[in-house]
């Protein structure tokens, strides 16, 4: 079933494979034309009717997985997608398909390659904006595309110096072309770097940028995590010490995903439980790319977070209550019980993710499969174009 959770209004069942001409002429009782939609009874062998939907026959190699394939759309009860699945078994070598089989038979049929492939996984897993429009364009080939470019620069360079290898004594190659494609392998390698380069921002955009909430106990973290949350997550009391384990909420600022963790307050303490929340919270903000360091303005309790690379505001918590400590140190200044400064710190966390991420564009690496092989490309070419103490054949291997 290639539809989402049962039950639903509609159901698709899709089907592929050397049978599918003769399922369908048994489900339906006659083929069908390719490609149109038709209204059909769907029948059992024993010509009992199953439900009524709509048909469709993709002919092979002009198809989804590159055999031949059908859809059956019908009423999306649990009985009735079940009777059909039940129908659909009793066809010879006829199962189940495992998860990402069918894209699986696309690529192995030359349908799609590995990027594309990566990039539908990526669509259908998409929870914002921005991470839709990244899927999209891996989906729609344009990885596939920048890289077959390079892979044909790559064969040409090649084809050129083993031209000037095997015909150096011919009038038409000139002696100096290798000298060309040392250049132009150089320029690669740069246009290769950069690359890799925004391949770190789309990793952001696909995995997320992470906040951690940092802060004394009861200096309001718990309370900042409910409110952008938008419900009660944390549990808030005036005992110091309740939270002692990691909570994460996600937001979507802007089209990009965004990972806010609620960390144990920061002390010195004999509770081994509260010890161990502690270590946590460091470790995480130290792995961070945001901390929001609170205080409260009525009790500030200055805080020290071990060096990372993360940025650290520091915000002002409690602010209904004024600026008890006289204090003027604070970046933001909130309240989550007026609700004052919350805007404008949710404005700035929105700046903050798409000034990290920026505005992406042209192709880009997804994986780490992608960076790696990358990597792999620009160390190759690093040695034919500057080890010029090689011989030509050598830099040309």
């Amino acid at each position: 079933m290639s539809s989402g959770r049962l039950p639903s209004g509609v159901a698709v069942v899709r089907i592929s494979g050397p049978q599918v001409r003769f399922v369908i002429e048994t489900i339906l009782g006659k083929a069908i034309e390719p490609r149109y939609a038709a209204y059909k009874t769907f029948l059992t062998r024993n010509g009992d009717a199953i439900d009524k939907g709509l048909a469709l026959f993709f002919p092979g190699p002009n198809s989804f997985t590159g055999e031949d394939c059908a859809e059956f759309h019908l009423h999306g009860g649990i009985a009735v997608v079940e009777k059909l699945l039940e129908e659909l078994s009793t066809f010879p070598n006829s199962r189940i398909a495992e998860a990402g089989e069918f894209t699986r038979r696309a690529f192995t049929n030359g349908k799609m390659d590995l990027t594309i492939a990566e990039g539908l996984a990526d669509l259908i897993a998409a929870e914002t904006e921005g991470q839709r429009r990244l899927a999209l364009q891996v989906a729609s080939g344009a990885q596939r595309q920048l890289y077959t470019e390079w892979r044909q620069k790559l064969i040409r360079s090649r084809a050129l110096i083993e031209a000037e290898l095997d015909f150096s004594d011919e009038s038409d190659v000139p002696g100096s072309v290798s000298g060309q494609v040392w250049e132009q392998l150089k320029s690669l390698q740069s246009e290769i770097t950069r690359h890799i380069e925004s391949g770190k921002r789309a990793a952001m955009l696909r995995d997320g940028l992470h906040v951690v909430i940092a802060g004394a106990p009861n200096a309001g973290k718990s309370s900042l995590l409910n409110f952008l949350a938008g419900r009660e997550i944390a549990i808030i009391s005036e005992e110091a010490g309740t939270t002692r384990d990691l909570l994460e909420v996600k937001l979507n600022l802007g089209g990009i995903p965004v990972y806010v963790t609620d960390t144990a307050g920061l002390r010195e303490t004999t509770s081994q439980v509260e010890r161990i929340g502690i270590e946590r919270a460091r470790e995480r903000a130290a792995e961070a790319d945001l901390v929001l360091l609170l205080e409260d303005m009525q009790n500030p309790i200055a805080v020290t977070l071990e060096e990372g690379s993360a940025d650290i505001w520091t915000v002002g918590t409690k602010a209904d209550l004024g600026n008890a400590a006289g204090s003027a140190d604070w970046q933001f200044e909130i309240s989550t019980k007026t609700a004052d400064g919350l805007d404008q710190l949710l404005n700035a966390l929105q700046y903050f993710a798409e000034e990290r991420i920026g505005l992406i564009n042209d192709a880009v690496p997804t994986r780490q499969r992608h960076i790696n092989l990358l990597q792999s490309t620009i160390s190759e070419i690093s040695i034919a174009a500057e080890r010029d103490d090689l011989p030509l054949e050598l830099r040309a291997e």
